[in-house]
């Protein structure tokens, strides 16, 4: 079992628990090492909200040195940022960065990928209509995600799948989707930073099994991938979920 987790969200952003809970349980759970990694601000025109204004960064990076400083000697603690591929405020000063997408930009809107379906669906029209468009612009996006968040650790590649169990909005085996994937995998590999094994929509009840699917995770195994563990817990329960099973 990996004995640390890096993925973490707070009350700073979506989360429901606060730093020091987190912290306090993830003591209970036995783990060596908790990274923080609240969103990054975002100044876009979305309804779809993650994080708080950039106001709140001083003040979460007081927080997780404060909590650094009280638990030393039980537990090491890290601050880090999941750093959206639209961010405009720059991640500086974290001890990690997390680069992920949960937007696409169009020329009319910014289209959220981390949605239900009738959300997707319902937004296909900025895509001709057509989900394996959408699919590719989020993977081009994805190809670039550690070159413009200059991350450490790769997110929840294929996202776009959150809701997609039993095929609701597309068939991941369609040969357009493959190679959306595939050509993201195969850019992203170069950079040679690590991909997560992420838990967050298991935990939630959403998905069966963690981001990337069996197919993406065989894929990125036999061309020599590393790998976290990653809750992505929004809640202190949540964290190192099912780290146990691998």
């Amino acid at each position: 079992m990996q004995n640390k987790d890096l993925h973490i969200h707070t009350t700073f952003s979506d989360g429901v628990n606060t730093p020091e809970e987190c912290v306090v349980k993830a003591i209970e759970t036995g783990l060596s090492e908790i990274g923080f990694s609240d969103h990054s601000y975002i100044s876009i025109p979305s309804s779809i909200v993650y994080w708080k204004g950039a106001e709140f960064e001083p003040l979460y990076k007081a927080e997780i040195a404060r909590l650094k400083a009280k638990y030393a000697g039980e537990i090491n603690i890290l601050c880090g940022i999941e750093q959206d591929y639209y961010s405009d405020h720059p991640a500086e000063g974290y001890d990690y960065i997390i680069g992920a997408v949960h937007f696409i930009k169009t020329n009319e809107a910014f289209v959220g990928v981390d949605e239900p379906e009738d959300y997707i669906l319902r937004n296909l029209k900025y895509f001709g209509g057509d989900i394996y468009t959408f699919a590719e612009e989020y993977y081009y996006r994805l190809s670039e995600v550690v070159e413009k968040t200059k991350c450490d650790i790769i997110a929840h590649f294929d996202l776009v799948s959150k809701y997609n169990e039993r095929a609701k909005l597309f068939d991941e085996n369609n040969t357009r989707y493959v190679k959306a994937w595939q050509n993201a995998a195969d850019i992203l590999l170069k950079t040679g930073k690590p991909f997560e094994i992420n838990m967050g929509a298991v935990a939630r009840g959403i998905k069966t099994e963690p981001y990337p699917n069996p197919n993406i995770l065989n894929y990125l195994k036999d061309r020599g991938a590393k790998f976290i563990l990653a809750s992505d817990a929004h809640k202190k329960d949540n964290i190192a979920f099912r780290f146990d099973k691998y």
